[in-house]
């Protein structure tokens, strides 16, 4: 008559292997919520790059979204669960102003008979440690004609910028400045209430 086989006793010293917990239906729509600006944000980058908007582009899009997102290891981006349309309208007129007003600075400095006489590299430490508000205020910046983010230290969430015309101290401070409006702005529209907080002292 056989015995049964014994389970297998942990060796001396060893505490036994705990086996992953299985991923509950909640936790599994959080994590695809916490990955939806990034799909999204990857189908529009594809749209873009074919250049045209149809359904075959979009469908295509969204699975080599898919794809990306299942073979490279993004970390998700996290979502603060807010958001205030008033705040976002006065963020998206005072982008716009500055946006025009960069532009004939920038044309009024490169067409005079001197040109730009002198450029730095300016560090920003950002107020908040949100890496979407990190992201869009980077593009934003860089979009703005007459600066551009050269490098991002996400673990300090600090911001290397390349600035035109910055040729003194007080110059790389207004542009610091600057930097930190267009934070504060997006906070107010989209940032955590922690964010918030930390963005007004």
């Amino acid at each position: 008559m056989t015995e049964p086989p014994r389970r297998a006793e942990p060796e001396a010293g060893r505490e036994p292997e705990e086996r992953p917990a299985p991923v509950k239906g909640r936790e599994l729509r959080w994590r695809i919520w916490q990955q939806l600006p990034l799909l999204v944000a990857l189908v529009v980058l594809w749209m873009l790059l074919w250049g045209q908007i149809s359904w075959l582009s979009l469908v295509s899009g969204v699975l080599v979204a898919l794809l990306v997102v299942r073979l490279f290891f993004l970390p998700p981006v996290e979502l603060s669960g807010r958001f205030n349309p008033f705040w976002f309208v006065v963020f998206l007129g005072r982008f716009v102003a500055d946006l025009v007003v960069a532009s004939f600075q920038v044309a009024f400095q490169a067409l005079r008979p001197r040109g730009v006489t002198g450029n730095a590299v300016v560090a920003v430490d950002l107020v908040t440690r949100s890496d979407l508000v990190m992201t869009l205020t980077s593009i934003v910046i860089s979009i703005i004609p007459g600066s551009i983010v050269v490098e991002v230290d996400r673990q300090d969430s600090v911001l290397y910028l390349h600035g035109l015309n910055v040729r003194s101290a007080e110059e790389a401070q207004r542009l610091r400045a600057k930097v930190l409006s267009v934070e504060r702005s997006l906070v107010r529209s989209l940032g955590s209430r922690q964010d918030m907080e930390r963005t007004a002292r």
